[in-house]
């Protein structure tokens, strides 16, 4: 179905590997166009619980292919912003996704990787990985990434590595906010497995909501019609055959019908 990515589902875990281990998974516009499709297919496939993204061989993503951007420089105006265009959708499309996803990241992660590895909601890392925003080193800036970044280590340290380009390592990505876990490469997995059951456990519509109410509300001041909305929506929430469910298998002490 895809050329450049694998999907593997098991037990309601998919996982897509990026498949260009030969040049460390780098983007180009084969790459973006199999995780765009990737994405919103797993999005309609209701058996899929959580999405884990994955880089076959030594590295998460090293960012852009350079033969991609070499003919990206040589194109004109309206080419540069239709291809950026998709890229900046494809990551929308990870970012906007319904369901639980988590970064798998061993080894480099760099430019539109490290975009990547921001915008899943959990990102898992080896102690080995290195994270960049390296653009400037090739005049041009992380633009497409940026909301998520920005998003996860702030302002503050975004206006440090979008401009230095400086290589973070897993401890200092963790320090930072962009690493939820930094752990051996021989854990990574069962770090990944845990987080997978916590997210088995909750409910699949309250985790969508959840995702959605944290967009909406991040960064808002706090006055009347924020409360006023935050309210409705867990009233709302309530009523759902899904709330009602959890509620029961709270008090019968029995798991929910959606756990696996």
């Amino acid at each position: 179905m895809f050329e450049t990515v694998e999907i593997e589902e098991n037990n309601g875990v998919a996982t897509i590997w990026m498949n260009r281990p030969d040049v460390h998974n780098a983007f180009n516009a084969e790459v973006i166009s199999d995780l765009t499709n990737a994405f919103h297919t797993l999005s309609l496939v209701e058996s899929v619980r959580v999405v884990i993204l994955a880089g076959r061989g030594k590295s998460f993503s090293a960012g852009a292919d350079l033969n991609w951007m070499k003919a990206a420089g040589e194109a004109s105006l309206e080419a540069n912003f239709e291809d950026a265009r998709k890229l900046a959708n494809m990551l929308r499309a990870l970012a906007e996704l319904e369901k639980p996803t988590i970064a798998r990241v061993q080894g480099a992660a760099l430019g539109g990787g490290m975009g990547l590895a921001a915008a899943c909601d959990i990102c898992i890392a080896s102690l080995k990985a290195t994270f960049a925003t390296s653009e400037v080193k090739f005049g041009i800036i992380p633009s497409a990434i940026s909301p998520y970044v920005v998003r996860a280590i702030g302002a503050r340290q975004s206006s440090r590595y979008f401009q230095t380009a400086e290589r973070i390592d897993a401890r200092r990505a963790l320090q930072i906010g962009l690493v939820h876990e930094a752990v051996d490469d021989e854990g990574l997995d069962a770090a990944i497995e845990a987080i997978v059951r916590s997210l088995l456990a909750g409910g699949p519509k309250a985790q969508a909501a959840a995702k959605k109410l944290i967009r909406d509300v991040a960064d808002r001041p706090i006055v009347d019609e924020l409360v006023e909305e935050t309210a409705r929506r867990i009233a709302a929430l309530r009523t759902t055959p899904e709330a009602k469910e959890g509620l029961a298998a709270f008090i019968e002490k029995r798991p929910p019908h959606w756990a696996v």
